[in-house]
């Protein structure tokens, strides 16, 4: 099955859309502490061990401008991905930030949050994939454009990722003792608000008669 079959098909549309709102969301959730110039973590790790997760967030903090550069481009490729017309771009700036992610998860003791965050390199690698027929220019081939399917046809999709960025970012910029429950769920609802109105929208769109023969 070629690259232009999976894209017509709309369970793949969708799975694409929300994916590169999930992981962009939680770029630009896990930014704006950065750009504020506070810690990732409450507690200071500055007496834990050289080699200890701790140890290196504190590094990172004291550095300052660099820390804030991370979140700011944290910030530019989550927020990329959400704008859906500019999600290519997002991931080809979110691929190797994400490496770096989750090549640190595995360097430190993380637990479980290199299953997270391979999750998302792996999303990533696939939202590149989805986009193939454009980066294809990047090995010397031509640029093989693909009919516009009815789901990305909608300016909704553009609309929710607006939605869901500019609460995310206001949210973690003013709430200090956030609740990343009430924020992923408030995130959930908006994702099926949108669901359910692209799917009266698509049926809309099919009952609409047809040109009259002539």
């Amino acid at each position: 099955m070629s690259l232009l079959d999976w894209k017509q098909k709309g369970w793949l549309q969708l799975a694409v859309i929300y994916t590169r709102y999930l992981i962009g969301g939680a770029f630009v959730f896990a930014s704006l502490i950065k750009i504020k110039g506070l810690r990732f973590t409450r507690l200071s790790g500055e007496l834990a061990p050289i080699h200890s997760m701790e140890h290196f967030f504190e590094t990172l903090y004291q550095s300052g401008v660099y820390w804030q550069f991370l979140g700011l481009a944290q910030l530019m490729a989550g927020m990329l991905l959400m704008t859906q017309r500019y999600a290519l771009v997002g991931a080809l700036l979110f691929l190797p930030i994400v490496a770096n992610v989750y090549v640190i998860t595995i360097s430190y003791e993380f637990g479980y949050t290199s299953f997270v965050t391979g999750a998302m390199l792996l999303a990533t690698v696939g939202l590149l994939v989805w986009g193939w027929n454009i980066l294809r220019v990047l090995v010397h081939q031509p640029v093989r454009s693909l009919p516009a399917s009815a789901f990305y046809q909608q300016k909704l999709w553009e609309g929710v990722g607006t939605v869901l960025f500019l609460y995310t970012a206001i949210y973690r910029a003013l709430v200090e003792q956030y609740n990343i429950i009430q924020w992923f769920g408030i995130c959930v609802l908006v994702g099926l608000l949108a669901l359910l109105t692209s799917w009266v929208l698509h049926r809309r769109a099919n009952k609409r008669p047809g040109p009259l023969p002539s």
